[in-house]
């Protein structure tokens, strides 16, 4: 296809990439870029961030630049670049002299669109190799994983503060900043670093909704990961640990019981690391154990578990890490293991030697790490939050939310608590008071505090449930601990009554993960299974031939897509994701008579026109007691009136009324005044940061989120939003 002015966007992403339409923000980045303006985009792993230069650089003219540090991911890209008819190559130390030479001819000769290369690359030798670049039409500039240049990032890397001379060597050529995990404090820098001219910030929606997050104790981890890993058989996945002897030991426990595992860590030989990296991308074993310094260069889409047998360093880090998972869109479990003690053993490694500033912002990314691992609300929520994101308070896809949390009169239990920690005059943290409870008999128990009224009066509870019991008295605002390198458990106003015998305490039953995070189908028809696997055989021919990684030929969603609809023509094939022009001649054939030679075999037909009903198909929220709010409203109840005579929470009516919006069941201005509407209306049309609290925080105070959202659902219904 030749792209010519008239051409648009979601052509070149069609003929090149086999989509029919963008995700998240990419088409409004793609049009500030064309506009030859500066960006900064925040866009979560695997959602599509390379997009948002590739289709640039293909409408402009001349070259674009890509500035990553990451030497495999330079040249997975190139290679499905190339793949989809695309001209592209990069240049670093992977590359023997002769190589690097074919590449420089070609750039003199204006015969790439994309150029990769490391940040050193770009900026050593005195600058002669900028000053070659000069001499070509550079057309963007793009600066990938893009929170390395901030002192504040989690992934600080020197080199990349070099890279604020670029708006001076390449003057007027505009630049796309990006990056899956920044906070505010890290975004504010990279804008400051990088010196962009009046760029526009993007901040597309961090919820990896296909991602369901687990948290289990961290007791008898290794029999939790093999109950965990029989959910996953055959399947890729990355194990990450704290020390590369964990890496090497649990390779090779796992081995020793049966599964197709490897190593990953700085300590082995660079050929041999690069080996079984290579091997775990091309589907040649199913499972990496690796320290952090595994992952950032892959690209790899069927992940589809990645489990923390250690804390890591601040959520930044995890969220990268666990969003290695399920880049193709399909369903992906994430599993921490958790122990305060894992806290304790960071607090020194996460120090910045001579600059305390930096060590206080790491400390606190540490315990907000800690607190994630504490937690008894949704988590989805929690990460969400973390990124000012606003979110709703249960997911359906953690351990939290997943679980039936059963609750019990739990006030005596809490009153123990909660008078051991006053008797220790509120000096000690959870562990301490745990023991003093269960009357430990250890030498760090102080001999006055043995002497102590509620000394052994929990000893009738195991140590593991009292730390989650003291969990549910932090969470319910009964406890609290202070923001120190060791926290210390304190009362708080809440506190007395329940020491009094004046309020009920209602505490969670203990219950054991849920690490099968759903049972919902990917598909509304059943896949046949078989021919999945038959088509992944024929893509990894295909692969080995092509010397790429499977997932680079088709994703796992593709090969679903192909096992579920049938496409029994060139036409129909058109129509799956992933099948862009130049794949589709160049692979449509093969992957079309495996598809026709089964559907024959098993005497089935094709199930695309189902395919065509599902995209004209909307969504169906009604439900009995959804119906029952709609009932009580329209009989002239307030929310706060239905919610007392049904025995809910306000929100949970809100949400009925509000889901009934969005389905067309019930006028917006049967909850709201046209004022309120007319208010509401224009500052979500204006909002560009999704999530509702960028629009709450533009409102008057007194206007709820529930408000907002009946809004939002109104316009949802009516088209105006997507």
């Amino acid at each position: 296809m030749k792209i010519s002015a008239k051409t648009n966007a979601k052509e070149v992403l069609k003929q090149y990439f086999g989509y029919t339409k963008f995700r998240h923000q990419q088409e409004q980045i793609i049009t500030n870029v064309l506009d030859r303006k500066d960006s900064l985009v925040l866009m979560p792993t695997g959602g599509g961030k390379s997009l948002c230069y590739q289709i640039p650089a293909l409408m402009f003219d001349g070259l674009t630049l890509v500035i990553s540090p990451l030497i495999a991911l330079m040249k997975d890209q190139v290679d499905a670049l190339k793949l989809n008819g695309i001209k592209a190559a990069y240049l670093n130390s992977a590359l023997s002299g002769r190589q690097q030479s074919e590449v420089i001819d070609q750039l003199k000769n204006n015969e790439l669109k994309l150029l990769y290369l490391a940040p050193e690359r770009l900026i050593g030798n005195d600058g002669e190799f900028i000053k070659f670049l000069q001499t070509l039409n550079v057309s963007l500039i793009a600066i990938d994983e893009a929170h390395c240049i901030s002192q504040w990032g989690h992934d600080f890397r020197p080199e990349y503060t070099r890279l604020s001379t670029l708006k001076t060597s390449f003057a007027g050529t505009p630049v796309i900043a990006l990056t899956a995990t920044a906070d505010r404090l890290t975004k504010d820098d990279i804008l400051k670093q990088l010196k962009l001219d009046k760029p526009q910030t993007f901040i597309s929606s961090f919820n990896r909704e296909n991602i369901h997050y687990f948290v289990a104790p961290k007791r008898e981890s290794y029999n939790q990961l093999l109950d965990f890993l029989k959910n996953h058989e055959n399947e890729s996945g990355i194990i990450y640990t704290l020390s590369r002897a964990s890496a090497e030991g649990l390779a090779a426990s796992l081995k020793a019981d049966g599964y197709d595992v490897l190593p990953y860590h700085a300590g082995l030989d660079r050929e041999l690391r690069e080996r079984h990296q290579d091997m775990f991308i091309k589907d040649e074993v199913k499972i990496i154990t690796a320290t952090i310094a595994f992952g950032m260069g892959i690209d790899k889409s069927n992940v589809r578990f990645v489990v923390h047998m250690d804390l890591p360093k601040n959520i930044e880090g995890y969220y990268q890490e666990t969003g290695r998972a399920g880049r193709d869109g399909l369903k992906s479990d994430a599993l921490l293991f958790y122990s305060y003690a894992d806290v304790l053993k960071l607090q020194s490694f996460v120090e910045v030697e001579n600059n305390e500033q930096q060590s206080r912002i790491m400390l606190k990314k540490l315990h907000e790490m800690a607190e994630y691992g504490d937690l008894r609300s949704c988590r989805r929520q929690y990460l969400l939050n973390y990124f000012d994101e606003e979110a709703e308070d249960n997911c359906g896809s953690c351990d939290v939310c997943l679980n039936e949390r059963e609750r019990f009169d739990g006030t005596i239990i809490a009153q123990k608590a909660l008078s051991a920690v006053a008797r220790l005059d509120q000096k000690f943290g959870a562990g301490y008071v745990i023991d003093v409870l269960k009357g430990s008999k250890s030498e760090k128990i102080r001999d006055e505090h043995k002497q102590l009224k509620t000394y052994g009066v929990g000893s009738d509870i195991n140590k593991v449930v009292w730390g989650h019991y003291i969990k549910d008295l932090l969470y319910l605002g009964l406890l609290s601990k202070t923001d120190t390198q060791y926290p210390v458990l304190k009362l708080t106003e809440k506190s007395l009554p329940v020491l009094r015998g004046e309020e009920k305490v209602m505490l969670f039953k203990v219950s054991e993960t849920v690490y099968q995070s759903s049972t919902k189908p990917q598909h509304e028809l059943p896949m046949e299974a078989s021919l999945f696997d038959q088509l992944k055989l024929l893509r990894k021919r295909l692969a080995v031939s092509e010397n790429v990684p499977p997932y680079v030929i088709f994703s796992d969603a593709t090969l679903q897509e192909l096992a579920t609809y049938l496409p029994l023509n060139q036409e129909d094939l058109g129509e799956i994701s992933g099948f862009g022009a130049v794949k589709l001649e160049k692979y449509g054939e093969p992957f079309l008579e495996q598809v026709v030679e089964y559907c024959t075999t098993k005497g089935i037909k094709s199930q695309m026109d189902k395919k065509q009903k599902k995209r004209k198909k909307k969504s169906n929220l009604k439900t009995p007691t959804m119906l029952e709010s709609i009932r009580l409203l329209r009989e002239g109840n307030t929310p706060g009136k239905i919610a007392e005579k049904r025995d809910l929470a306000i929100s949970t009516v809100e949400g009925h009324l509000n889901d009934g919006i969005l389905e067309g069941l019930v006028d917006i201005l049967e909850v709201m005044p046209q004022e309120l509407v007319d208010e509401i209306t224009p500052v979500i049309m204006e909002n560009t940061i999704p999530g509702l609290k960028p629009v709450k925080e533009k409102l008057r105070e007194d206007i709820t989120y529930g408000q907002i959202r009946a809004v939002y659902n109104s316009l949802q219904h009516k088209g105006a939003v997507q």
